[in-house]
């Protein structure tokens, strides 16, 4: 029935023409379809299966037929035959059976098709007049919303943006590769990797004793990096910022919960300029600071790092931004600062830890789709500060992070494909480790969980009135470690000696279990 509409109203003078339109439409439907798939699955026995990840109950438009693929998805669970017999009798005993038409409409629908030949082509006719009438429901109700002139409009986007992105994410399928098209994709990175002059396969960090355990940033993974306050971590992104973006000129988009756009640049400016934060802060500059300033900061015009500072930002607002950043400005890294000040609006949790479950979830999520690292910071627990050492421990390091130091630990190190710590003995008081040697603006770099390699410790030097981490100018081998640690960039040109370090960092990750 085509749509009418109702006669606008007279207008007033200043006031707007507003009209209204009447939809009066049938809501789309395939029950010929439906019908059809019905039968195929009384018909022959392995037909259910061939739709079984295309259709719920759900999609089906006629009641009846939602009861009958029901009982159909019951018996196929229970490795039940599936004909006219036993989906009567499976209805017989649930009491449905007279509701959906008796014996004599179970044995008609068997009748309508000869074979299952085109069973997956009905089954997506179904599904998506199904998904028709979803975004039907949701933009109803979003319309009544909407004209709620006491609803709050950006309470009301963030809800838009959830349900879209549950409807969506409840209707992505994803069918299964033949292996061979994946091994050459797998033999090209390879190469790909071979051919690069550093050896990497990933985006590099400019850090080269933590390259040359992550081989860089991987596409797709989730990367983590905790820390307690004032141990550095959004100094640490900034530095891998400017090495990534400034340095070497790869696009990189940083959204910064925390801070301005404006207070981030500063940071960065310290970072890239080298003067301290408070000499920026207040403007007094020396003569040759102002030409130090000059001289460093026209390497930052013009670099591919693109900041949003939208505060309290959703995982779903994220996804559109991330979606387009890649789309128009080719971005390859998204850093994230940081995770527990995201929020995942417009659905509802029981706890902030279902919340925070969701968060990283579609954070791995989308790093997958997008086929780009994410990096997210993340706070660790206050228990840290707490630890005291026992009496055989006087000397250790009682505040050294772990993994269950992290805040919601369980959703975080199940999705993360690596999570990174930052620790800085001084911060603690400890200005020696227990073989002698200086932790004066030392930084280490525990790599907790690495899903694709091994586990580790880095260091690297921390310059506090920069707000910088940088490579060690020497050698500043953890305990364990030999004298010399090969690089990257040294990894070409020839093998890693058997007693190399970096072949007894730590065990691999056991596989994330599905």
């Amino acid at each position: 029935m085509p749509a009418t509409k109702r006669p606008a109203s007279k207008k007033k003078k200043g006031e707007e023409v507003v009209i209204v339109t009447d939809l009066g439409r049938q809501q789309p439907q395939a029950t010929d379809f439906e019908e059809a798939v019905l039968g195929a699955c009384l018909v022959e026995q392995e037909a259910f299966q061939r739709v079984a990840d295309i259709l719920r109950p759900e999609s089906f438009y006629d009641t009846k037929h939602r009861t009958i693929f029901e009982a159909i998805r019951s018996l196929a669970l229970e490795n039940q035959p599936v004909d006219i017999l036993t989906v009567t009798e499976h209805l017989k005993r649930t009491g449905e059976l007279e509701e959906v038409g008796g014996p004599f409409y179970i044995a008609e629908l068997s009748q309508r098709v000869m074979s299952s030949a085109h069973i997956e082509y009905h089954a997506k006719i179904i599904a998506q007049k199904a998904l028709a009438r979803d975004i039907i429901t949701y933009s109803s109700r979003l319309l009544e919303q909407a004209f709620d002139s006491g609803q709050d409009t950006d309470e009301l986007m963030q809800q838009a943006e959830g349900q879209l992105f549950e409807l969506s994410k409840n209707n992505i399928k994803k069918d299964f590769t033949q292996i061979d098209p994946v091994l050459n994709e797998a033999y090209k990175k390879i190469e790909e990797a071979a051919g690069n002059p550093d050896g990497l396969s990933g985006i590099s960090t400019g850090f080269d004793r933590l390259d040359a355990i992550t081989n860089g940033w991987q596409n797709s993974d989730l990367i983590i990096i905790a820390a307690r306050p004032a141990m550095g971590k959004t100094a640490f992104v900034l530095s891998m910022a400017r090495n990534i973006a400034i340095d070497n000129r790869i696009p990189v988009a940083m959204f910064s919960l925390e801070m301005s756009n404006v207070q981030l640049v500063n940071r960065l400016i310290v970072n890239v300029c080298e003067i301290k934060g408070e000499t920026i802060r207040s403007g007094q500059l020396a003569p040759y600071e102002w030409k130090q300033l000059d001289e460093k900061i026209n390497a930052m015009y013009g670099a591919p790092l693109y900041i949003d500072d939208t505060p309290q930002l959703s995982v779903f607002e994220l996804r559109t931004k991330a979606r387009r950043l890649v789309r128009e400005h080719h971005v390859k890294l998204i850093l994230i600062d940081y995770l527990q000040l995201m929020n995942a609006s417009g659905m509802v949790y029981n706890n902030r830890q279902e919340e925070v479950s969701t968060i990283s979830r579609s954070l791995k999520g989308l790093a997958k789709e997008l086929n780009i690292p994410i990096i997210a910071l993340s706070q660790l627990n206050r228990g840290i500060e707490n630890r005291i050492a026992g009496a055989d421990d006087q000397h250790k390091d009682t505040h050294r992070p772990q993994l269950s130091d992290l805040r919601e630990s369980g959703a975080i190190e199940q999705d993360a494909d690596m999570v990174c710590m930052i620790h800085r003995p001084e911060y603690y008081g400890l200005t020696q480790d227990t073989y002698g040697r200086s932790l004066k603006n030392v930084a280490e770099i525990i790599i907790a969980k690495h899903r694709n390699g091994k586990t580790g410790d880095v260091r690297l030097k921390f310059i506090g009135d920069y707000a910088k981490f940088a490579n060690t100018e020497e050698a500043v081998p953890l305990p364990g470690e030999g004298d010399e640690v090969v690089l990257p960039s040294k990894r070409n040109s020839a093998p890693l000696p058997p007693d190399d370090p970096l072949n007894s960092i730590g065990p691999a990750d056991e596989p994330a279990p599905f």
